[in-house]
């Protein structure tokens, strides 16, 4: 399991990671909030476990926010010294998964972590994604639409795959150069937009229904609802 520490208390976060490490899992420790964010945006965690109090500006209630308006699903445990009932609802709207108070016993703390990540974990394997009458198989690599076949270049498809991954929340232009290009820079190239030009003549063409939506200034989407 690859678990995010974004703590800057020295102490705790050595209690973290070291229990972290000692019950088989691995752990990235991040002492501020600035380079917690950069993280935990751009690279992929099991969990997150998130002081709410942290240095650099950015304070794990932002982190979260963050996270949660790019459609970030990854589980959040908050920790925090505010342990006020308001203070652990706020958490929680704020998109946290589990709040756990200051101090706390190590043992309690991976219990949560393990049942969140348990929480999300995939049942089975998909053979199948679907959007509306959009298939992917998966097996194949090939994709329809109403049962009609639609030719996808390899990349094409890979593209369509992660869309519909995340169907129905907003995709930036840097998670899909990441995911889809490989790139961990923006190398200010047109190719995105000419690839999504691409797909949505393949897959929205001739149908009433468009699917693949670009959003100006935040990124692109695909979704069934009109």
């Amino acid at each position: 399991m690859r678990c995010l520490v974004i703590e800057d208390e020295a102490d705790t976060a050595r209690y973290i990671c070291n229990g972290l490490a000692e019950a088989g899992h691995t752990a990235t420790l991040c002492r501020d909030g600035v380079a917690g964010l950069d993280l935990a945006t751009h690279e992929r965690w099991d969990v997150v476990v998130l002081d709410r109090m942290l240095p650099g500006g950015v304070d794990g209630l932002s982190i979260l926010a963050t996270l949660r308006g790019l459609g970030n699903t990854t589980p959040v445990l908050i920790l925090s010294a505010l342990a006020s009932l308001d203070e652990r609802v706020r958490g929680l709207r704020g998109g946290g998964d589990d709040y756990l108070s200051k101090p706390f016993a190590f043992s309690e703390l991976l219990a949560r972590i393990e049942v969140l990540v348990r929480r999300v974990a995939p049942r089975e394997e998909a053979r199948e994604l679907w959007v509306a009458d959009l298939r992917l198989d998966l097996r194949t690599r090939r994709a329809e639409r109403a049962k009609r076949p639609i030719a996808l270049q390899p990349r094409e498809f890979r593209l369509l795959e992660y869309l519909v991954r995340h169907q129905g929340q907003v995709v930036t232009r840097t998670m899909l150069l990441e995911a889809v290009w490989d790139y961990y820079f923006d190398p200010q190239t047109n190719v995105i937009d000419v690839q999504i030009s691409r797909l949505r003549r393949k897959i929205d063409k001739g149908f009433s229904l468009p699917l693949l939506r670009t959003l100006r200034g935040v990124g692109y989407m695909i979704s069934a609802d009109a």
